[in-house]
């Protein structure tokens, strides 16, 4: 795929994963729609583009269902369509299941799960009437396997793999494709911002998180996949092999898993 003037919308753009997709999709001639609730900080991200003046900003709250179709309006009033969106924004969790509560399990699930189907479904209307367009998921490796004190945030991971392979099924006939991304450990600040029991972010970063990918390099991964039309692609280091541990050797990896250091 070539995306030499293709529209590109990425949600949390403002950081992380999201940022270096941003700088990567603009060095590849992309036009980008940049999503996340700190508009100036979006700003500096659009500065430090490839070609900054063709770049849009449009804060967007994820946990705010009324904002998806007001914002979906916008950019298509402005742009007149959206080739590929980019479902990045969503927070992470490191508390124990018993000690989290409800308010927060809700929270998690608002941002990650209900915003992104929610900002798909607005969107998706003009991608079917114009038989085109790329939807593109990051999920987690916490969305293939469930690990300690990410119980809420892997099950909202795993909501989006179920969802987005049925809506792959449903539309590939009317020329919408879904991409769906699996990070492991990617050196982000996901880790700080991660909710905790209270809803409190834990405020540090995790030695896991620390030593992971670099953002640039993720993010040339999920554009070369993009380019590649791949239905699902895992990203990371040594703990990408506990998706394949639990697909072939399940009694092995509940072992493993019980043990293992998440953070």
């Amino acid at each position: 795929m070539d995306f030499t003037g293709k529209i590109v919308w990425i949600t949390g753009a403002s950081s992380g994963i999201g940022e270096a997709l941003a700088y990567e999709f603009s060095r590849k001639g992309a036009q980008l729609v940049l999503s996340a609730r700190n508009g100036s900080r979006l700003d500096e991200v659009r500065k430090a583009c490839v070609n900054p003046g063709t770049h849009l900003v449009m804060p967007l709250d994820l946990s705010r269902p009324d904002s998806y179709n007001h914002a979906c309006s916008e950019v298509l009033g402005t742009l007149g369509r959206v080739d590929i969106l980019v479902n990045n924004g969503g927070v992470s969790q490191r508390s124990l299941a018993a000690q989290t509560t409800m308010d927060v399990d809700r929270a998690i699930m608002e941002t990650n799960f209900f915003g992104t189907i929610g900002l798909t479904k607005a969107l998706l209307p003009s991608m079917i009437e114009r038989r085109a367009g790329h939807i593109v998921v990051i999920t987690s490796v916490a969305g293939k396997l469930g690990t300690p004190v990410r119980s809420t945030y892997s099950a909202s991971k795993h909501a989006l793999h179920g969802f987005f392979e049925s809506l792959r099924a449903e539309t590939w006939k009317q020329g919408i494709r879904v991409t769906m991304v699996c990070p492991g450990f990617i050196r982000t600040n996901i880790s700080i911002n991660a909710l905790t029991g209270d809803g409190s972010p834990q405020g540090t970063m995790d030695n896991a998180q620390e030593h992971g990918m670099p953002a640039f390099i993720c993010a040339e991964k999920i554009v070369r996949a993009v380019e590649k039309n791949k239905a699902e692609v895992y990203i990371g280091g040594r703990e990408v092999l506990g998706i394949y541990l639990k697909r072939f050797f399940p009694s092995l990896f509940n072992v493993i898993i019980k043990r293992a250091k998440v953070t």
